[in-house]
């Protein structure tokens, strides 16, 4: 339960997208250099400078995005020095104390509607809850659009291996004799290259980004799901319903998906939560050696590889929160298909 309270969690956050991220931007990647490497808790004022143009989309262009198209340009500032006619003038904010004067027009600057008055209603407060990464952008906002990339994958690549491997194994299972040695002998082939490195050569072979990640973690993981779905097939196919259903004239497809796999699906579902927490893992490790969603498309896999090298510094918790992501999704899938085999066990 614990474990499908935290995917729930996660698909929530997912599907809402940037309307609760905190940096609403397109792939939460609204960068401010000047304040990178900010502790958990941070908080400072923002000035926002409006563009000269701006191209408005509708609510699904948004959603399909991830993200808006932002108006405006924003500066952290330290404070207000003072206001010269149509003009105001700032203070940016400055790590080192060394803070540059912003001049701006009145006009061209946004007010926040919750001020009233003064040069104050031009200032828009930002608190980032766990910080900012080292480009300075808010690494909650990033670890909350970084949950798309690894459930997107867990749910198209376990669709392919499903689709592929179902397909392969009944056949397989049913048909056995030649067709069964060479399905057999296609998917012991396959299996024999270790995952990751056939993974890699897949997306060697057709290059590297979002949607090839899917393709090539999908077309690696359909053999276990073959092999079980061969087995139960071999079981279910000497049954008396089967025989009954030949007896009667029934058609081989119908035999095979009206008759055979509603009553193999039980350990496939298994393999399933187990093969979803796989895809989550090797797309987090291409990502974090660049052949996986390409930045500045937030992974957790690439979170970790930009910040990896302040694992000893006291940004430590750019690289392990990521991680720790990876580790709590991934266990949660486990811990589920863990469930679900003692649940579908009608051996107990």
């Amino acid at each position: 339960m614990a474990g499908s309270f935290f995917i729930l969690i996660t698909a929530i956050t997912v599907l809402a997208g940037h309307f609760i991220r905190p940096d609403k931007t397109v792939d939460a990647n609204d960068q401010h250099l000047i304040i990178s490497g900010q502790k958990p808790g941070f908080e400072t004022d923002m000035i926002r400078v409006q563009k000269a143009t701006y191209e408005k989309d509708g609510f699904f262009r948004h959603w399909l995005d991830g993200g808006l198209t932002k108006n405006y340009f924003e500066f952290p500032i330290n404070r207000i020095d003072e206001i010269r006619g149509d003009s105001i003038v700032f203070f940016s904010f400055s790590k080192t104390g060394h803070s540059k004067k912003l001049i701006f027009a009145h006009s061209d600057l946004m007010v926040n509607d919750s001020t009233i008055g003064g040069a104050s209603q031009y200032l828009f407060h930002r608190k980032f809850i766990l910080g900012t990464d080292k480009y300075g952008r808010d690494l909650l906002s990033r670890l909350m659009a970084g949950a798309g990339i690894s459930l997107s994958v867990g749910i198209i690549a376990v669709l392919i291996s499903v689709i592929v491997g179902l397909v392969l194994g009944l056949f397989a299972g049913y048909y056995r004799g030649w067709t069964d040695k060479i399905i057999m002998w296609f998917t012991n082939v396959v299996w024999s290259i270790p995952t990751l490195l056939l993974v890699m050569a897949i997306t060697f072979a057709f290059g590297t980004g979002f949607w090839k990640v899917f393709l090539a973690v999908g077309l690696t993981m359909w053999v276990e799901v073959a092999r079980i779905a061969r087995g139960q097939v071999l079981s279910v196919r000497e049954k008396e319903y089967i025989e009954a259903a030949r007896a009667l004239g029934f058609s081989e497809f119908r035999i095979i998906f009206r008759h055979v796999l509603p009553n193999i699906l039980s350990p496939i579902i298994v393999i399933c939560a187990a093969n979803f927490a796989s895809a989550i893992l090797i797309e987090a490790g291409l990502s974090f050696l660049g052949l996986g969603a390409q930045i500045p498309t937030p992974s957790w896999g690439n979170m970790i590889r930009e910040h990896y090298a302040y694992i000893t510094t006291d940004l430590a918790y750019l690289a392990i929160i990521p991680g720790l992501m990876i580790m709590l999704l991934v266990l949660s899938f486990m811990l589920v298909g863990n469930g679900l085999r003692d649940a579908l066990d009608v051996k107990e």
